[in-house]
C-alpha cells in the first residue's frame, strides 16, 4: 500500500469499519445501507487454486465470482430478509464480523481512501450449523463533510476455493 495516511485518519476509518461490522451483526441492515455510497460496487470471489508451475508461467484459472452487486441489489437482498420469508435465514443467523490488519492509503481521488483488511466472518445458525468465511477485503471509503463516511466499493476475496456453506444469505 502506497501513500499511507496519518494515525488519526487511520483511526477514523477503522472506527467507521467497526461501526459497519456491528450494524451487520445486530441485523440493522437499513442503517448499514445508509453507510453505502449510491455508486457502491460490492463483489465477492473465491481464491483460485493453481499449481506453482502454472503461476510462474502466468497461467491462472478463471476467477469464480460469487456476486457482483450494486446498491439496488443490496437493498433487494435486505428487503427479502425483512419479509420473514427468506427461508435460508430461518431462524436468523448470528454473525460476528471480525476485521484486522487494517491498512489505509490515499488514492488519486480526493477524500477517497483504499483500505485492505483481513476478515473473519463467523456465522451460527440453528444448533450445530457453523460456518467461517475467511479472507481479505479491499474497500474504498469516501469522506464526506462533517467527518461522515460512505463505503464506495468492496471486493471480498475468500481464502476458500470451495464454499461449503449451504447458502450465502449473510452480508459481508
Amino acid at each position: 500500500m502506497s501513500n499511507p495516511v496519518s494515525l488519526e485518519l487511520h483511526h477514523r476509518i477503522a472506527q467507521f469499519l467497526y461501526l459497519e461490522a456491528s450494524l451487520l451483526d445486530d441485523w440493522r441492515f437499513r442503517d448499514w445501507l445508509d453507510q453505502l455510497d449510491e455508486e457502491i460496487v460490492y463483489t465477492m470471489r473465491t481464491t483460485v487454486n493453481a499449481q506453482t508451475r502454472d503461476r510462474r508461467k502466468g497461467k491462472q484459472p478463471p476467477t469464480t465470482w460469487i456476486f457482483n452487486d450494486n446498491k439496488d441489489q443490496l437493498e433487494r437482498r435486505i428487503a427479502r430478509l425483512e419479509t420473514g420469508m427468506a427461508w435460508a435465514e430461518e431462524p436468523p443467523s448470528r454473525t460476528r464480523h471480525m476485521i484486522s490488519n487494517i491498512q489505509v492509503s490515499e488514492t488519486e481521488q480526493p477524500d477517497v481512501f483504499a483500505v485492505r483488511v483481513n476478515y473473519l466472518l463467523y456465522r451460527a445458525q440453528k444448533e450445530r450449523d457453523e460456518t467461517f468465511y475467511i479472507g481479505t477485503r479491499f474497500d474504498k471509503v469516501r469522506r464526506l463533510e462533517g467527518e461522515q463516511w460512505r463505503l464506495l466499493a468492496r471486493e471480498i476475496v475468500l481464502d476458500q476455493a470451495v464454499i461449503t456453506s449451504h447458502n450465502l444469505s449473510v452480508l459481508f
